[in-house]
């Protein structure tokens, strides 16, 4: 591999060819790559062993093919530092080098095979407040040893916290600092990036401090403790707007049953105000956290919300989840396979209306006949009585899986022609494919297509997978966002723009 230049640094208009300043050994002479593990929008991360020692490792590999800009480059290079600086705090995903060829940049991390923290609550069905403040103890040590070290996270978010091991004993850990920065104190920042769920207010208004990651931690905790986020609407300049001027809702189920500590911590992280949030230090001293005093009730479990949540999704929605679970890995899929073997009690392969009923039974559900029939009927793809596993993972397959990739994946499934655009012809063709009645089309596509052609692009496509995901089916995104409608948004005169004066 060639070494890349000492020389000065290329003009910013011009695209590197190299991130690492300094020339690595190959990759593939250290490790064997394995199966894949998981797909971002940037990278896709596999499993890799040391040759050596025969240990496992994660190995995330970015294509320089999309590192368009030398500021990608940039980034990819602040990462690994970023990883580095932290490498000592034991709660961050500890990177264990950093390899380079002319193709693309290797990650090797330590590999946590307990799954992502939203996961492992769902796995576990019965979940209590004081069982959610330990993990926010974790979460907001990690935001803690970040800004004593300047670093400043700008995207935690419950997909970037991830349990070490398979065991009620793992240890959380957070990752992905792909959009992380270094900072000074007082330094301000005004560019625009996170995922729309999590962003705090004066990110929106760009002009913002380490004092987002405290807010982001609150969306987590809120998440945590009721199942939706704090700020919800059907788009992305919805979401803002709430973000920006909704009230906070601490009063609706199940709030009535949640701790007033917990309510007080949360009305402290989600202060609008970043001059008067609470830091990280003052998080660490909240009696909620750090006295024990959460209750140990059972919180409600995401599954049903889940079930609930695809009921409402239309035809070609669900169609293209099923499209998506077929594409995911195991690690994807993750604990979903072992919630239907809960569910599958007489090892048929198959879900059946009383093995549903049991089912969520377990997560404390108290739906009636007529809802859980109802809830049946929506997973029930091909109408054949019964859940097989691909519908099972379909309808409650995490929508934080929307990424770009299988979005793209799943559109070009339909679009069998490559136009560009999905017609009611292909989507006849993918009914009959799915065994599916082709009824109602014209009016489902007169609801997604937004421009009125008659057809639906990727945009139109990419907006009605997203749409409606409330509650632990949020859109994220692992890239800068562009929100420039967004900060269009008009000021009520309810709140004014945070002035960035030190």
């Amino acid at each position: 591999m060639k070494n890349k230049s000492s020389s000065a640094a290329p003009p910013r208009d011009s695209k590197p060819t190299w991130v690492l300043p300094y020339q690595t050994q190959n990759l593939a002479d250290l490790y064997r790559i394995g199966h894949k593990l998981g797909q971002g929008q940037f990278g896709t991360t596999y499993l890799c062993t040391d040759n050596s020692t025969a240990e496992n490792y994660a190995c995330k590999s970015i294509p320089k093919r999309k590192l368009l800009y030398t500021e990608d480059y940039d980034d990819v290079l602040r990462e690994i530092q970023i990883m580095r600086r932290l490498s000592e705090q034991p709660h961050v995903v500890k990177i264990r080098g950093a390899y380079e060829d002319a193709a693309a940049v290797h990650l090797v991390m330590e590999l946590c095979e307990g799954g992502e923290l939203l996961r492992r609550i769902v796995r576990k069905g019965n979940y209590s407040e004081r069982e959610a403040a330990k993990l926010m103890k974790t979460v907001v040590e990690v935001v803690d040893a970040c800004h004593s070290h300047g670093v400043m996270h700008r995207d935690l978010k419950p997909e970037n916290f991830l349990f070490d091991r398979d065991d009620e004993a793992a240890a959380l850990k957070a990752t992905d600092f792909g959009l992380s920065v270094f900072y000074k104190p007082g330094q301000i920042f005004s560019e625009v990036v996170g995922s729309p769920c999590y962003v705090a207010p004066e990110v929106l208004r760009k002009c913002y401090g380490p004092e987002i990651d405290v807010w982001s931690a609150g969306v987590i905790l809120y998440i945590l403790l009721s199942g939706t986020p704090p700020f919800w609407a059907e788009s992305e300049r919805g979401i803002f707007q709430e973000i920006l001027q909704g009230k906070l809702d601490l009063q609706s189920e199940p709030w009535p049953s949640i701790s007033d500590s917990a309510k007080n911590l949360i009305r402290k992280m989600l202060d609008r105000d970043p001059k008067t949030r609470l830091t990280a230090p003052d998080l660490l001293c909240h009696p909620w956290i750090v006295d024990d005093i959460a209750p140990d009730i059972p919180l409600d479990s995401a599954v049903l919300t889940r079930l609930e949540q695809f009921s409402a999704m239309n035809k070609l929605k669900k169609m293209a989840l099923r499209v998506i679970a077929e594409r995911l890995s195991a690690e994807e899929i993750g604990d979903l396979k072992d919630w239907f073997k809960r569910m599958d009690t007489d090892n048929s392969g198959t879900i059946t209306l009383d093995e549903l009923k049991g089912g969520l039974q377990q997560v404390s559900s108290e739906l009636m006949e007529s809802e859980i029939k109802d809830l049946m009927a929506a997973a029930d793809f091909d109408n054949s009585g019964t859940i097989d596993y691909g519908e099972f993972v379909a309808a409650t397959l995490h929508l934080n899986k929307l990424e770009r990739e299988n979005l793209l994946s799943a559109f070009y499934f339909f679009d069998k022609d490559s136009s560009g655009y999905i017609t009611i012809d292909e989507l006849q063709q993918a009914c009959k494919e799915f065994g599916l009645s082709e009824g109602h089309l014209d009016e489902m596509i007169k609801e997604i297509d937004q421009d009125n052609d008659g057809r639906i692009d990727y945009e139109e496509f990419a907006a009605m997978m997203r749409k409606g995901n409330g509650g632990m089916g949020r859109r994220t995104m692992r890239s800068k966002i562009n929100l420039e409608d967004a900060l269009k948004l008009e000021n009520n005169g309810s709140h004014e723009l945070i002035d960035c004066t030190p």
